[in-house]
């Protein structure tokens, strides 16, 4: 996997204007040996691989709109926290993967539960929380799009992201720490429908066995994604299946993700879906 330098990048920052433009900001790791810390959070306007690996050769006017960008910000903030935390490394989907390649997408998009949950840590970044503390209730009039939550939680990629780390501390839009998954799975349960039991150890710790499919297919019905495909490709890791990404078969992709449940599994309840 492709991770951010956290030196690097705040360094970079510190001095964009004399920085050396060949100095890098990316490395290749093993994400087995790697300690390093992720990011989730609910895409807006972002920065991409290209932008982030030549913002210093940019010319000026380039650069200040790519480093105005809220994306970039989050990209900030969370080397900062990384930093403060200990960390060397940090992966952020929007910048970590260079999405021209149509090859590198797909091996990150298979890989990508096995990257949450080798993580250290992850940092949920709530960006419509102002209030320094989690949400203790459902608030429609704030909320109302996303069942009354935070939108974060309506989101179909954030499902693995909840749950395959196993350490998971939410913040704020102002990047104040506001709870832990470990002290919050009452509530997070009450929020998305899953067990205690799985966001405290996983899924394939589970009183020694899965979920059975019906389970994890109820946990993400609600959830949304920007591309019809994506409903599939982001249950992947979830089901421990892979398969090519093939954007633009729409609808197909969840049909391909079934076959290839049942191709590695025997619980019928998958007919429930």
């Amino acid at each position: 996997m492709r991770l951010l330098d956290v030196a690097a990048v705040l360094d970079r920052e510190r001095n964009i204007r004399t920085v050396d433009p060949e100095a890098e900001v990316l490395k290749e790791l093993d994400d087995n040996d790697a300690s390093y810390a992720i990011l989730s959070h609910r895409w807006g306007k972002e920065v991409t691989y290209d932008e982030m690996t030549g913002l210093s050769v940019m010319n000026p006017r380039k650069r200040d709109d790519v480093r105005g960008r809220d994306g970039y910000q989050k990209i900030i903030e969370s080397c900062k926290q990384a930093k403060k935390d200990g960390y060397r490394w940090l992966w952020i989907d929007t910048c970590c993967i260079d999405k021209r390649s149509s090859s590198e997408l797909s091996e990150a998009i298979n890989s990508m539960y096995r990257w949450y949950r080798n993580s250290k840590t992850c940092y949920v970044y709530l960006h419509d929380i102002d209030e320094p503390a989690f949400p203790a209730k459902q608030d429609f009039s704030r909320f109302g799009k996303s069942n009354g939550w935070p939108e974060w939680f309506s989101r179909g990629w954030t499902l693995q992201e909840l749950i395959a780390p196993m350490e998971v501390e939410f913040f704020n839009k102002d990047w104040v720490s506001i709870g832990a998954k470990k002290r919050l799975t009452s509530k997070l349960e009450d929020i998305t429908g899953i067990p205690e039991q799985v966001l405290e150890d996983g899924l394939v710790t589970w009183f020694g066995e899965r979920p059975c499919t019906a389970q994890i297919m109820s946990w993400a019905a609600d959830r949304k994604t920007t591309r019809v495909e994506d409903r599939a490709y982001s249950l992947l890791g979830l089901f421990d299946v892979n398969m090519p990404m093939m954007y633009g078969e729409g609808s197909k992709a969840f049909r391909r993700l079934q076959l290839e449940i049942m191709r590695i599994s025997s619980d019928h309840s998958i007919f429930a879906w």
